[in-house]
């Protein structure tokens, strides 16, 4: 366990958080948790619906970080049982579920990446399958007996959903019944999740009440936005930072966040220091900084977090020869594409590059300008480009690839 006092843990688990419900009961639990010598249970969970944690979803895994470090227990929860119904939240419509094995290859791939973070000696990964399988449709019964409809649907998702008679599924109403009985099963003491997760939290939160048992305490964490200064960060809107990205990916993707999103990544997604990040938001409002110093330190902070200060070096030295210097990198990958003849179609081969989510992504991003062959700018999304010769291409602002067929 910390050493610590009570008061001295929650400043660390306030930092960055949006909301605790309720902060008085987190620090009744720190405080019997410090007498007692007993670590308290903390609990995420997160649904293997795609295989890359981004550094969207390192807010909160870096907050279970903080729990660790404090002595507590943490749960890493796999929804591989809620994976297969799929989390409703913010969605406008029926989100299709996936097959059992695609979730399974899924969670693997979660649980390498995480531990890029976690102490794997002093993490817990458990399955929410482990509970939700053997349940009879009496346990089941039971369980949605504990929560009306009318309260499901304060949910703004469904509740919009609901108002424009679009349709909602009786999965989809169970899954926050399903998430909130996981905290049931772990006893958990504290949830953490999104802003976005709230309901849900609030659900386990209840749904412990329900069972006799001590109510959770809820921590939500921001979200981040993501590399396109929009939106939040997702791999479906093609605007993320992958963990286990390569180290010049992870940089030249930290170089293209606009200005006003390079004090929330230093605050949400790094490990600086509270006096750093005060040192950084007084240059941010110094006329006289540029920021592209500040964004080429995120990006060294982000590479040294995940692949290792030799990494980040070479990443940034990478970056300034490459685009400060206006050089193609020694190093090109290679980008081998599938065709029946030594040419291929301009969209088929951006798309193939994983910079862009999508076909209609990459014809956006060519007609636009943002594809080069050699030293030539192509804007024709027709093009069919060759695939012999090694030709070189650059993908948005930073993205080289040596053309190959497979």
């Amino acid at each position: 366990m910390s050493m610590l006092k009570p008061e001295e843990q929650l400043e660390q688990i306030k930092r960055g958080a949006v909301e605790i419900i309720r902060e008085t009961e987190l620090l009744d639990k720190l405080q019997k948790s410090y007498k007692s010598g007993k670590p308290l249970i903390i609990k995420q969970g997160f649904d293997p619906t795609a295989p890359d944690i981004h550094i969207g979803h390192m807010v909160s895994i870096n907050k279970l970080k903080t729990f660790q470090e404090l002595g507590h227990t943490v749960v890493f929860l796999i929804g591989d049982f809620t994976g297969m119904i799929g989390d409703p939240s913010g969605r406008t419509s029926t989100r299709k579920p996936l097959s059992r094995d695609e979730v399974l290859l899924n969670a693997e791939t979660y649980k390498k990446q995480v531990f890029k973070v976690l102490d794997p000696q002093k993490t817990v990964i458990d399955f929410n399958s482990r509970w939700c399988n053997p349940m009879t449709f009496t346990d089941v019964l039971t369980l949605t007996s504990h929560y009306t409809v009318a309260r499901i649907l304060e949910r703004d998702d469904f509740s919009k959903r609901f108002a424009d008679n679009r349709p909602i599924s009786m999965l989809e109403f169970m899954y926050p019944l399903v998430q909130g009985y996981d905290s049931v099963a772990l006893k958990a003491d504290i949830e953490i999740g999104g802003t976005d997760q709230k309901f849900n939290l609030l659900v386990g939160r209840d749904l412990q009440r329900e069972y006799g048992i001590e109510p959770q305490v809820v921590l939500t964490m921001p979200l981040l936005i993501g590399t396109d200064g929009t939106d939040k960060m997702s791999k479906s809107l093609g605007n993320y930072i992958g963990i286990s990205e390569e180290p010049e990916q992870i940089f030249g993707k930290t170089m293209s966040i606009p200005d006003s999103l390079i004090y929330d990544y230093y605050k949400l997604a790094t490990d600086v220091s509270l006096s750093e990040l005060d040192d950084i938001k007084k240059q941010l409002e110094t006329p006289d900084v540029n920021p592209m110093s500040l964004k080429k330190q995120l990006g060294w902070y982000l590479v040294l977090k995940y692949h290792g200060k030799e990494a980040a070096d070479s990443a940034k030295a990478g970056f300034e020869k490459q685009f400060s210097k206006r050089e193609v990198p020694d190093e090109v990958p290679d980008l081998l594409v599938e065709s029946e003849s030594d040419t291929a179609w301009l969209p088929a081969v951006v798309a193939a590059s994983g910079v862009v989510a999508s076909k209609s992504a990459a014809m956006r991003l060519i007609q636009q300008g943002g594809v080069k062959i050699g030293k030539e700018t192509v804007t024709d999304k027709d093009y069919q480009i060759s695939l012999t010769g090694g030709v070189i291409i650059k993908i948005g602002k930073k993205n080289y690839f040596k053309l190959g067929k497979k």
